[in-house]
């Protein structure tokens, strides 16, 4: 006759469950990295964070150790569910950035490089990761607030429970409020740093063009803040329908509905404003060429690619002047000469060519500050004079400068091919054209929204981005390119676009791609854009949607405790 422990099975299928609640986790955040681009399965989006949301509620059956809980403890088996969450969602997406090894053109040795590489993507990801787990830990506090405060007292919550949880503290719109607005305050905290790029709402990039508009009324939160509320309608609609089963009642379908509708809803409001019409004048109308020289990282800074840069750049420009265009855009350090010293631009062939032919270009190289370098895009009449200057904003760590670089600069400072260091460039910057006032985004810069806002605040009436993605895997020029489509969208503005090896691209105000490089191409290509002086909601008030949100959680909140 078998004899059975029981406890050691409650403690065997408790065991179980939460190895089954970490592998949902996990592979449901791989399932939201899967909506990014290349893949772009933007549909997943909307249903990829249900179950991190389940899971977390699911952890409302506490052990109360007095009668009046004052704090939570919470133990590592939930916090784990966040973090593989977010390993998963942010680890896959962000996965390009092992392109950058092997680095043995810069100098350093395969393994190092190797190993530089993994530490950037393990990193980056834990970063985004650490999102998701504050966002979970924070929801489960605005959770249980409701509960009696008392003195000296705990809280501190069990395992997860699969089989219906306890019951909801708040109601499920509420919770539905709370978790949109905080997860929106935190991608808006994220975003003021320099580790940014997975927002939720890039996920429906480049593809999803009617939802992405609703980013003209508050930039990417109004996309994440759709996303997001429509995951937690759907997941309250599943615990309902679960706990209702657990008690023997029939299940009511009838809960899905809301999801639905607000996710309909949602799709048509961004649908009219996709089909609001151009109105493009031509009188606004400007010709620009664009030149993707294709330069690879490994000859761009030896003698070898400086002539195979000059050479190319200096046959597009003139191909392109001969076609004529307003405007020649260049890429990121296309030309990787100090630009603002007089003596050595004026030495170069791409130079000369500028005074022969009298066409304005925008040139992507090295501009001096004081005794620092800038990695800048000029504006050069066609007299020779810089008449516009925009410095990189967002410098990549590591690649463009070194984070506490006292104590990591002796082992990393080989990452650099430049003997000095960069530096940014003011937040507040304009750049003037002869046709008027332009946004400017150089490469990483296109993952911050409100370096566009504030130039298209300011008068910006199109917008170019100029970048070199060369020593990264074809995925994040993909991703690269979703998030220039996104910032034309919200600005409303045409935008230009010009890579070293890919993706070139004209993008309209409705983030419609009207053309688009290859990978690893040379392209020379002219397109007619059009200015435009319009401020969408977005341009006027920033984003408006994360406070409003958040007043309201906690107008809620309030409400509920009395």
């Amino acid at each position: 006759m078998a004899i059975f422990n029981r406890p050691k099975l409650e403690k065997l299928a408790v065991h179980k469950s939460k190895i089954l609640a970490w592998a949902i986790a996990f592979f449901s955040g791989i399932l939201m990295a899967l909506t990014t681009a290349p893949v772009n399965a933007w549909l997943f989006a909307w249903v990829a964070l249900v179950p991190l949301w389940v899971l977390v509620v699911s952890y409302e059956r506490p052990i109360i150790t007095q009668k009046k809980p004052k704090f939570i403890v919470l133990p590592d088996s939930f916090l784990l569910l966040p973090l593989l969450w977010g390993i998963g969602y942010h680890g896959l997406a962000l996965s390009w950035i092992m392109g950058i090894h092997p680095m043995t053109w810069l100098g350093v040795p395969w393994w190092p490089s190797l190993a530089i590489a993994l530490f950037c993507w393990a990193f980056i990801t834990l970063w985004g990761a650490a999102l998701v787990a504050v966002w979970a830990w924070l929801f489960v506090i605005f959770n249980f607030l409701s509960l009696p405060a008392g003195k000296n007292s705990i809280l501190i919550l069990n395992s997860p429970s699969f089989q219906g949880g306890g019951k909801a503290q708040f109601s499920a719109l509420t919770r539905v409020l709370i978790g949109t607005a905080l997860w929106c305050a935190l991608e808006s905290i994220w975003s003021t740093g320099s580790l940014w790029w997975t927002s939720l709402s890039y996920t429906q990039s480049p593809h999803n063009l009617a939802i992405l508009h609703l980013g003209q009324l508050s930039g990417p939160s109004a996309v994440t803040a759709a996303i997001v509320a429509v995951n937690g309608l759907i997941a309250e609609a599943f615990i309902e329908g679960r706990r209702k089963k657990e008690e023997g009642r029939r299940k009511n379908w009838i809960a899905y509905i809301l999801p639905a509708s607000l996710c309909l809803v949602l799709h048509i409001a961004g649908w009219s404003l996709y089909n609001r019409p151009l109105n493009q004048e031509a009188a606004t109308a400007l010709k620009i060429g664009i030149i993707q020289g294709n330069i690879p990282n490994e000859i761009k800074f030896d003698s070898g690619g400086w002539r195979r840069a000059l050479e190319g750049y200096t046959t597009g420009y003139k191909q392109l002047a001969d076609r004529k265009v307003d405007a020649v855009l260049i890429p990121e350090t296309a030309l990787p000469f100090i630009w603002t010293n007089e003596y050595q631009r004026s030495t170069l062939s791409f130079y000369q060519a500028i005074l022969e032919r009298g066409v304005v270009a925008w040139v992507g190289g090295f501009g001096q500050q004081e005794n620092s370098i800038t990695n800048s895009l000029l504006a050069i009449d066609r007299t020779g004079e810089i008449v516009g200057r925009y410095d990189k904003l967002k410098l990549v760590p590591l690649g463009e400068y070194i984070p506490f670089y006292e104590i990591l600069g002796g082992i990393i400072n080989r990452l650099s091919p430049l003997d000095a260091h960069l530096v940014p460039g003011n937040s507040k910057q304009l750049f003037d054209t002869p046709f008027g006032r332009a946004i400017v985004g150089i490469c990483y810069d296109s993952a911050f929204a409100e370096i566009f806002r504030y130039q298209a605040a300011n008068g910006g009436e199109f917008m170019v981005t100029a970048s070199n993605n060369a020593h990264y895997k074809p995925p994040m020029l993909a991703q690269h390119h979703a998030l220039d489509v996104m910032r034309a969208i919200e600005t409303d503005r045409w935008a230009v676009i010009a890579t070293n090896t890919g993706y070139s691209a004209f993008v309209n105000p409705r983030g419609e791609t009207v053309w688009k490089s290859g990978i690893n191409t040379y392209e020379v290509r002219d397109a007619t854009i059009y200015r435009r002086q319009t401020r969408t909601l977005y341009v006027r008030w920033g984003d408006w949607v994360t406070p409003v949100l958040l007043v309201l959680a906690g107008l809620m909140r309030l409400i509920v405790r009395s």
